[in-house]
């Protein structure tokens, strides 16, 4: 094996492992942060506003979705590749779909 091969099949590896060592240690700093400020008497839970949740991931998904497989469709045309952009767009649907669901369920405030 060549050196340029060995720096290409090594640098992808290094990334993960780089990589899942920054997501544990903000894991266990902000856990540890968290049990200090609920030993402390300070923590106040963010309820997350699922609604407003669903309508920005729905629409990121839907317009995601169209792009995608707008493009799809012009470059290849019908095929497998089509649905890397119809998995997003029914994803963005549903996630329309539960907002229009919850919108109606939840009385007005």
């Amino acid at each position: 094996m060549t050196a340029s091969r060995v720096m290409v099949s090594v640098i992808p590896i290094v990334g993960i492992v780089m990589g899942s060592v920054v997501i544990f240690f903000y894991l266990l700093w902000t856990h540890r942060e968290k049990m200090l400020l609920i030993e402390r008497g300070l923590y106040h839970e963010h309820p997350l506003d699922w609604a407003m949740f669903s309508l920005l991931v729905g629409i990121l998904l839907t317009t995601l979705g169209v792009v995608l497989s707008l493009v799809f469709f012009l470059v290849v045309g019908f095929g497998l590749a089509l649905l890397g952009g119809l998995i997003p767009l029914s994803l963005g649907v549903g996630f329309l779909v539960f907002f229009a669901a919850w919108a109606r369920r939840r009385p007005e405030a």
